[in-house]
């Protein structure tokens, strides 16, 4: 198999959006997940969504569904962890990560992950924007290892929930990405923020 997976993580609850599926919400006519889809599917060989509930809710996808297989573990990780497990199935070497909320990242992710790992020499590599006093990753925008996915079961299992304590473990480059004219890794959690994505868009 060439190329990595592409593993859409929609396990947020979206509370903040009044509940339901942040990424099943219209916007510029279609919704979310479309955008999503449209950005990731050339980047990737084969793709699947990371979402805990009823699956049924995405059929019209027509992707395959992973759910955590650690339910008492919420958040990114888990979802990696998922799709991990899930790429190692078809025999994949690496898995691309990319939110379900965030309709706008860059087109060349997936290469400019690649090449940031392959300079750096290790094995993981997080998307990255400059802030006005750091630089601040996005943890959901990845590229990951498949042969990490035993470790990272037993991090889980240990009470590890923060991404980056577990990169940094392993060794993790950054791809930087520019903010202007606007952030790629918007991402819409608020209602405000999805009128704000349609004047976007």
């Amino acid at each position: 198999m060439t190329g990595p997976l592409g593993v859409i993580l929609a396990g947020g609850r979206a509370s903040r959006m009044g509940g339901g599926d942040k990424s099943l919400r219209p916007l510029a006519g279609r919704r979310v997940i479309d955008h999503v889809l449209e950005r990731l599917r050339p980047q990737v060989a084969h793709m699947a969504l990371s979402a805990n509930g009823d699956p049924a809710r995405f059929e019209s996808l027509d992707l395959p569904v992973i759910a955590d297989s650690m339910a008492e573990f919420p958040g990114p990780l888990a979802g990696v962890l998922a799709g991990m497990d899930w790429a190692a199935a078809q025999g994949a070497e690496h898995i691309l990560t990319v939110a379900a909320d965030t309709p706008f990242f860059p087109a060349d992710l997936q290469a400019r992950l690649a090449d940031a790992r392959e300079v750096a020499g290790v094995p993981i590599a997080l998307a990255a924007t400059p802030g006005p006093d750091r630089i601040y990753r996005h943890p959901t925008f990845g590229l990951w290892p498949v042969a990490l996915r035993e470790d990272l079961r037993r991090a889980l299992k240990g009470g590890l929930r923060k991404v980056v304590l577990w990169t940094d473990q392993h060794g993790c480059a950054e791809a930087l990405f520019a903010v202007d004219p606007h952030d790629p890794f918007f991402n819409i959690n608020r209602p405000e923020d999805l009128a704000q994505a349609e004047a976007m868009a």
